[in-house]
C-alpha cells in the first residue's frame, strides 16, 4: 500500500513542534477534508492530521476498506488489515516528519474511520494516547491482532453512538461497550438522541474528554 495522503493543520494555540496530535479518520466516501471543521470545536493545542483513506470509491470519495451491507456490514477483511498496518506505520512517520509529541497522539474517527481507529488502538495501544469512536464499531475480524490484556489496560477510548443510527445500529455501540469492558480498557460510553451524524453535544463531550487526557502539560 502506498503512503497515506493527509492534510496537516498546525495548532491554533502554541507551536507545532512538541504539540499533541489529533488524527482524523473519515467515513466511507469521505476524504481528508471532511472532518476538518469539527477540529475547530476541539482543543486549540492540537496539531490536526486528517488522513485520506487509501481506496478511492468515487471521484472525491475514499475508504479504508470496502464493505457490503447484507443487511449487517461485512468488511473486506484484507483491505481493513492493510489499512490498519498502514496507519500503524503512518503514526511514527508523522512524529518524525513534524516533530510532534509521540506520547500524545489521539485518534478521532467517524463511522468507518472509528472502526479502523479501533483496530489500530486495540492492536497498538502503545502508539495511541486516546481514541474517539463516533458512530463506529469494533471489527470481530480484527480480534486476532489485539494486544495482550496487560497492554490494553492502558488504552483510553470514548465511544459515542446515536440511538437512531440507521447505518450502524445502536447495537454496535453497545457491543463495543461490552467488548471494551471484557478487554479491560479504560473507556467512556455515551449514547445520544441522534442518527448517523456528529452533533454539537457529542463534540462538547469529546472536547471535555480530550482536555482531561491532554492535561496541562501539552
Amino acid at each position: 500500500m502506498n503512503a497515506l495522503t493527509y492534510e496537516l493543520r498546525p495548532p491554533r494555540s502554541g507551536p507545532l513542534e512538541g504539540a499533541p496530535v489529533l488524527v482524523l479518520l473519515h467515513g466511507v466516501g469521505g476524504n481528508e477534508r471532511n472532518l476538518l471543521g469539527i477540529a475547530d470545536a476541539l482543543d486549540p493545542r492540537f496539531a490536526v492530521v486528517s488522513v485520506r483513506g487509501p481506496l478511492q470509491v468515487s471521484p472525491n470519495g475514499f475508504a479504508f476498506f470496502q464493505v457490503q451491507f447484507t443487511p449487517e456490514p461485512v468488511p473486506n477483511a484484507a483491505q481493513a488489515e492493510a489499512s490498519r498496518v498502514a496507519l500503524i506505520e503512518f503514526l511514527p512517520q508523522v512524529v518524525r516528519d513534524h516533530r510532534v509529541n509521540s506520547q500524545q497522539i489521539f485518534l478521532l474517527g467517524f463511522s468507518q474511520g472509528a472502526i479502523i481507529g479501533a483496530s489500530v488502538t486495540l492492536s497498538r495501544p502503545d502508539l495511541v494516547a486516546g481514541l474517539v469512536m463516533l458512530s463506529g464499531r469494533i471489527l470481530p475480524e480484527a480480534r486476532p491482532t489485539f494486544a495482550p490484556p496487560e497492554q490494553l489496560q492502558h488504552a483510553n477510548v470514548f465511544v459515542a453512538h446515536g440511538v437512531h443510527d440507521a447505518k450502524l445500529g445502536i447495537h454496535h455501540g453497545r457491543a463495543s461497550q461490552a467488548l471494551l469492558t471484557n478487554l479491560g480498557a479504560a473507556f467512556r460510553y455515551q449514547e445520544y438522541d441522534t442518527g448517523h451524524e456528529i452533533t454539537e453535544a457529542e463534540l462538547s463531550d469529546v472536547n471535555a474528554w480530550l482536555f482531561k487526557r491532554l492535561g496541562t502539560s501539552a
